[in-house]
């Protein structure tokens, strides 16, 4: 007598997510800024003077000058524009609970032959509770070499390189890794700041 096999049915997966993981590596907006307005925010940051910028770790890791900007700088259009694109941005592609911009805009001048900032992550211990990390390309890719903007995945060593396009805002979690490469000719102005939150559970 033969004996009928029963098929037992699979359960590849027994679980059935609501939701899936909306947090890209990051996000840009193409023209957030004219050129004209780009070479307003470097005026204005120059005006006001460049100090040398520093990090915690090895000297070695940054090498390039800053200046902070607040909204009393004559730059409350710089924030309201900025805060149209993230809140677009954040919507589509991460969907973090964001609280606003409480450090000022970091503008960032890196000269050749040496103008650099090691990989590096944005947050830290006892520091703000950093979400999203904004870089704003300001300078013209023709006006120099290098230091283009590179984006690590977790350890994938394959970078991420972002676009130089003059104006382009770059949006990405504060905990990626990434960094700028040496500036071999020219200058490269940026400006970056952060959008803080509570804390990530």
């Amino acid at each position: 007598m033969n004996k009928k096999k029963i098929k037992k049915p699979k359960f590849e997966n027994s679980s059935w997510n609501f939701e899936t993981d909306p947090v890209n590596l990051y996000a840009f907006w193409n023209n957030a800024f004219s050129k004209e307005e780009c070479e307003s925010i470097i005026n204005i940051a120059k005006d006001k003077g460049l100090i040398k910028g520093e990090t915690r770790s090895e000297s070695d890791v940054r090498d390039c000058k800053i200046s902070w900007l607040y909204s009393n700088d004559d730059i409350d259009w710089v924030f309201r524009r900025v805060t149209d694109i993230v809140l677009n941005l954040n919507e589509q592609f991460f969907k973090f609970d964001l609280f606003g911009i409480n450090e000022g805009f970091q503008f960032t001048n890196y000269k050749a032959p040496s103008g650099k900032y090691g990989k590096h992550v944005d947050r830290g211990i006892n520091t703000p509770v950093r979400k999203l990390s904004i870089s704003i390309q300001l300078t013209e890719p023709k006006e120099y070499e290098g230091g283009e903007l590179k984006l690590y995945d977790g350890d994938d060593e394959e970078a991420n390189v972002m676009d130089k396009a003059q104006g382009t805002l770059i949006l990405f979690p504060s905990y990626v890794l990434h960094e700028v490469m040496p500036v071999t000719k020219g200058e490269r102005n940026s400006l970056v700041t952060w959008v803080t939150g509570k804390q990530f559970k």
